[in-house]
């Protein structure tokens, strides 16, 4: 967990980081990283490098394995290390609180800076690269990836859409970013799984989440992956968080997954809010409303 990791990073010297970068450098090779080529990853000397070795797997740091050699691997503890140590060495973190959101393909956490922000840990490939290789479009041109690269993608895909969308769509604002890693301003509010809407709120609410579709299409995204559980629901009206998979609007087939996006928010407002919210949508005519530009209120369709 992050939080044991936070606890353990007072613990860590200068040489402890050296050894987990060059065993980060050398899994861009290989999944296991011969303990022969250590030291000259890490610029350590071998003597150093089998005391700091020990360290870092007292604390769950580095897993290793023998094969037909020695072979050491990061954890995503690990790897949370040094993105935690470059966060503080910028002061973008101070300290890591209590957990937002656990969930397959990140997690998400309270941290302590200049202001309260939110940091997330991207998980995906961890436990299921193969597949998740094969469908994220960041790594489909790679053949020898390593579970962090498709986590490190995901986070710069994440950042990088953050930032072309915020502040013309109502996303969370990107604040910095390293390795799987980005800190964001925290959201407000609760997701809409889990919030009570008003007969009164459900066409607005509806209504606004297609907007903001309409507003990422026309700054040249499609989310993608849109469901009740990643958009916020608070005073000021909605937030869409978790853009990872986000494709270009120039993507080929961008308005099918417009369309999905669009068919998914409102069969879920459907199920939930029967009688409040429409019982017949064209999701396709929606999708190119939105698309165009031409999007009013999905009560006109």
């Amino acid at each position: 967990m992050v939080q044991n990791v936070a606890g353990v990073m007072r613990e860590l010297e200068s040489e402890d980081f050296y050894l987990l970068s060059g065993v980060e450098q050398g899994m861009r090779f290989s999944e296991w990283v011969n303990r022969g080529e250590l030291p000259e990853y890490a610029g350590l000397t071998g003597e150093e490098v089998g005391y700091r070795l020990d360290r870092c797997m007292e604390r769950d740091l580095i897993r290793r394995k023998t094969m037909q050699y020695e072979g050491y691997q990061l954890t995503f503890e690990g790897y949370d290390a040094l993105a935690l140590r470059a966060f503080a060495e910028r002061e973008t973190v101070q300290g890591v609180g209590a957990p937002l959101g656990v969930g397959k393909e990140s997690d998400v956490f309270e941290v302590q800076s200049y202001q309260p922000f939110a940091l997330k840990f991207h998980r995906e490939g961890y436990t299921n690269f193969r597949e998740v290789n094969r469908e994220r479009e960041y790594t489909a041109d790679h053949h020898h990836v390593s579970w962090f690269y498709t986590a490190r993608k995901a986070a710069e895909r994440e950042h990088e859409v953050l930032e072309a969308l915020y502040p013309n769509v109502s996303v969370p604002r990107p604040v910095d970013q390293n390795r799987h890693a980005i800190v964001m301003e925290k959201l407000a509010g609760v997701e809409l799984s889990r919030a009570k809407l008003t007969a009164e709120q459900v066409v607005p609410i509806l209504d606004l989440v297609l907007r903001e579709l309409e507003r990422a299409y026309d700054a040249g995204y499609v989310h993608v992956d849109m469901s009740e559980y990643n958009v916020a629901v608070h005073e000021d009206g909605i937030t869409i968080f978790d853009w990872p998979q986000a494709v270009a609007t120039d993507h080929e087939n961008a308005r099918e997954l417009l369309e999905r996006d669009v068919s998914n928010v409102v069969r879920y407002f459907q199920r939930k809010y029967p009688g409040e919210a429409p019982d017949s949508v064209d999701d396709a005519a929606v999708a190119a409303a939105i698309a165009t530009g031409e999007f009013d209120s999905v009560r006109d369709h």
